[in-house]
């Protein structure tokens, strides 16, 4: 099939490395503009784009898309006959969504209609859920409403964080994709309704989200933690500075010496954290290294 790919992060490259091993006509791969990434804010291509240009793919990079008639009239001329989106972080105007014969296709992180939005995976662990799962969708108008055309589930363990999830995502995703199209293929893809009365939403992610607060229970915590992990990271005050949490458990008989007293009065424990301009270290490194000064 001819198809237009459009994504951005490391979570989309599994869908468009599976598109092109099953065979698929790669016509061009659009993902947002390289950006300065790191402590030294060096520009840098995103995964999707790496990806594209070791397949020798030709790569697009709009700023925008509403009212970009460049943009538009690339896509009429390359004519593909379906658009695959996966995590691209701009929103469809309707121009583009007319294009495809077959539409445009997007393979989403959650179950929809549960967890819409932009940071579905954080918000599953933040939640405390214990399945998750990956949906493709015929594209609308609406972010995430369009009808749901296949899921696969896949369950949250509790000590699991959002980038071990991500990463399990990212490849179920990648199945579901693939078994879409070969149904579209065959003319045996149904579309279903989203029941919207089951709707919630994923609103992107912020550092707001980060500060601990013990007053709330452990496990919820816990979750804020792992939901957290990668980023922005989950973070309290330790004698008046940030000491980030990457990893924490709600207290066990025989745990990390450093827990503290939650609201529900449960004891976290913090057994993986980093001090401000330091490493990360175990608990009982980091109260080593706070006894020796």
């Amino acid at each position: 099939m001819r198809i237009a790919f459009m994504g951005t992060p490391a979570f989309a490259v599994p869908c468009l490395e599976r598109l092109i091993r099953d065979g698929h006509e790669i016509l061009a791969v659009f993902c947002q503009p390289d950006r300065p990434k790191g402590r030294k804010m060096q520009i840098t291509p995103p995964p999707v784009k790496q990806a594209a240009l070791a397949h020798g793919l030709c790569v697009e990079q709009p700023e925008k898309l509403r009212n970009n008639t460049d943009v538009f009239a690339l896509l009429r001329s390359l004519a593909p006959e379906l658009i695959v989106v996966v995590a691209y972080g701009k929103i469809l105007p309707q121009e583009i969504l007319d294009i495809p014969k077959h539409g445009c296709i997007n393979v989403h992180a959650s179950l929809l209609p549960r967890y819409r939005g932009a940071a579905p995976i954080q918000w599953a662990v933040l939640n405390g859920e214990s399945e998750t799962g990956v949906t493709t969708q015929r594209m609308d108008a609406g972010i995430d409403t369009g009808d749901i055309l296949l899921q696969a589930k896949t369950p949250i363990s509790e000590e699991m964080t959002a980038g071990e999830l991500h990463d399990i995502l990212s490849e179920l995703g990648a199945e579901v994709l693939s078994d879409t199209l070969k149904l579209l293929g065959q003319g045996k893809l149904v579309p279903h309704k989203q029941d919207d009365s089951l709707a919630s939403y994923a609103p992107m992610l912020s550092k707001a989200l980060s500060l601990l607060d013990f007053a709330r229970p452990a496990h919820a915590l816990h979750n804020q933690v792992r939901g957290l992990n990668p980023w922005p990271g989950a973070v309290m005050e330790f004698e008046g500075r940030p000491l980030k949490v990457h990893k924490a458990r709600v207290a066990q008989q025989d745990g990390s010496p450093l827990r503290i007293l939650c609201g529900d009065g449960k004891h976290l424990e913090l057994l993986t954290v980093q001090a401000e301009g330091k490493r990360t270290m175990g608990a009982d490194e980091f109260l080593n290294g706070l006894r020796s000064n």
